[in-house]
């Protein structure tokens, strides 16, 4: 999927990855991982990479991805040593370190806000509540609270928000951004009648799913996603533009 909203191309390149690039050059990725459009790309084209937990930290992935001189963001909870938890994830064991990129890294909590250069960012919480409904056979949650966050990012006048793999929280319903980017595949992370609800609470003023139909426990309808969205009053689009209902237009001041 590629659409341009504001100053902004936006590029879905499968499961959770994601790719914007500002009209003023800047080239921001979250979650890259080798599915999709990365299986066989090289672009080093990525002036920041953003990883929202461990089940997404690919190394191989971000060397392909990241210049010379990029920055890598990632959880404070990430150590490169592979979790098994989720099924279907990739199970890659012992990897490369976050020490060892052949990039400046910086550690985050689900909780700060910083500048760097022309971006501004925060993070927010990303867990599955372990009372809730998306819990492992043994009741224990996938994500549990701490060992991830998700990302809002502004880039030449457009906050773009990536929540990470989690539940939609009441958290997020207070958050004010002009693109969504909910997981939809339900499973490990919200599902799609749960990001459709949590979508028209939030209204951004567009909605990118993504995070489905990587693998089995993730299949879901996103065409019916897409209505329901859409009968909500909420701009959507999805990888194919004849199944969206979107009106973009240049983004208005969050107040």
């Amino acid at each position: 999927m590629t659409v341009s909203y504001g100053a902004v191309t936006i590029d879905w390149l499968g499961h959770a990855t994601v790719r914007l690039e500002g009209r003023t050059g800047a080239v921001i990725y979250v979650d890259p991982v080798r599915d999709g459009a990365l299986e066989e790309a090289d672009p080093r084209d990525g002036d920041l990479i953003l990883v929202t937990h461990e089940h997404h930290y690919d190394p191989d992935a971000i060397r392909r991805v990241a210049r010379d001189d990029a920055m890598v963001v990632i959880h404070e909870s990430i150590d490169g040593q592979g979790d098994d938890r989720c099924e279907g994830e990739r199970r890659r064991g012992t990897v490369d370190r976050p020490a060892k990129l052949p990039c400046d890294v910086e550690r985050v909590r689900a909780d700060e806000s910083f500048v760097l250069g022309p971006l501004d960012l925060f993070t927010t919480p990303a867990y599955n509540e372990p009372d809730g409904p998306h819990t492992l056979e043994d009741g224990s949650p996938p994500h549990p609270e701490g060992e991830g966050c998700g990302y809002a990012v502004t880039i030449d006048g457009v906050q773009a928000f990536v929540p990470g793999d989690t539940d939609a929280l009441e958290y997020h319903e207070e958050l004010e951004v002009d693109v969504f980017f909910p997981p939809i595949g339900g499973g490990v992370t919200m599902d799609r009648r749960e990001a459709a609800a949590l979508a028209e609470r939030m209204s951004p003023r567009l909605v990118c799913p993504i995070h489905y139909d990587t693998f089995d426990s993730i299949e879901t309808d996103e065409e019916a996603f897409v209505v329901d969205v859409a009968t909500r009053n909420v701009p959507v689009v999805l990888e194919d533009p004849e199944r969206s209902a979107v009106a973009l237009e240049e983004p208005q001041p969050i107040d």
